[in-house]
């Protein structure tokens, strides 16, 4: 029998067999398999959601490389879909970072080219390094792959920095420098993502996240504008925030969650995602067979 493709394998294949592939943002493992039960074929644990939802904190490079792992960890042990993992800027060495996300089992993940303290990519006053130092972290990063199919993605923030044509040429040299697929972040227009696509020979992600400097886009629009991958990192997590948020003060205010519940996952739906039925009778198993004797 022929080995299981590994996960930059299934990743890859994944991006080649889609127009566009939709990679869907999972916080935890539960959101995990609530994706891939959804038809997800490909998954993300984006660094926002880390610090945001693990931690508490805002995403501003206070959560360290082993916090991304462990939560990596517990998605890639909880869904067979690959895995797309921020790596923000690689924290202090790039080589290790990879090596360490593709233990905890990631497929891809992606470093991008703004300096150590980073600043969400749809914020102001972002700082990039310079092409040559990225050129650096890539090279570095590659070393660190377990096998050359795990998936080193570039993501550049200078198109809202330097332009879209400095952002299409620091592409094409992170591509030359050894990334495989191009993030290509806070574009503004779908046209100026065509111009990008048009200039750069490798796969192209998009990023839907809400509330941005990037349009909300559809994506048949954007497998007409060459895009190959597009993401959202956060929608669910932000859906989940505010039904939280209402339910909890709802129950403060009247005493009851009652009118919450029809908008809730009942016990039978969370029992069928996580196949509890199957585990208790495993376990009930377990604990009742006679020992065999010596």
């Amino acid at each position: 029998m022929p080995d299981n493709p590994s996960n930059g394998t299934r990743f890859r294949e994944a991006v080649a067999s889609a127009s566009p592939l939709q990679v869907l943002g999972a916080i935890n493992a539960y959101a995990a398999i609530m994706a891939e039960h959804s038809g997800a074929k490909a998954l993300y644990l984006s660094g926002a959601g880390v610090a945001n939802a693990s931690f508490g904190l805002p995403d501003l490079g206070f959560t360290t490389l082993e916090n991304v792992c462990e939560d990596t960890h517990r998605i890639t042990a909880a869904t067979n879909t690959p895995l797309l993992v921020d790596a923000d800027t690689g924290w202090d060495d790039p080589a290790a970072t990879v090596a360490a996300l593709a233990q905890a089992g990631a497929a891809a993940c992606h470093l991008e080219d703004q300096v150590f303290a980073k600043r969400c990519g749809h914020r102001p006053n972002k700082e990039l390094i310079s092409t040559e130092e990225m050129i650096e972290r890539l090279q570095t990063a590659t070393t660190g792959r377990p096998d050359p199919t795990f998936v080193i993605m570039a993501r550049t923030d200078a198109a809202a920095t330097e332009g879209l044509d400095a952002a299409i040429a620091r592409s094409k040299a992170y591509l030359d420098a050894g990334a495989d697929m191009i993030f290509a972040e806070a574009l503004t227009d779908l046209e100026h993502f065509r111009i990008f696509t048009n200039a750069v020979d490798a796969p192209v992600l998009a990023n839907m996240t809400e509330f941005g400097n990037t349009p909300l886009i559809p994506a048949k629009d954007f497998a007409d504008a060459g895009i190959k991958l597009v993401l959202y990192p956060l929608s669910a997590f932000r859906a989940m925030s505010k039904a939280a948020l209402a339910t909890y003060q709802t129950i403060l205010k009247e005493g009851s969650q009652e009118k919450h519940i029809p908008h809730m996952q009942s016990r039978d739906e969370l029992y069928k995602f996580l196949d509890y039925h199957n585990a208790e009778e495993a376990q009930t198993k377990e604990h009742t067979a006679t020992p065999n004797p010596d």
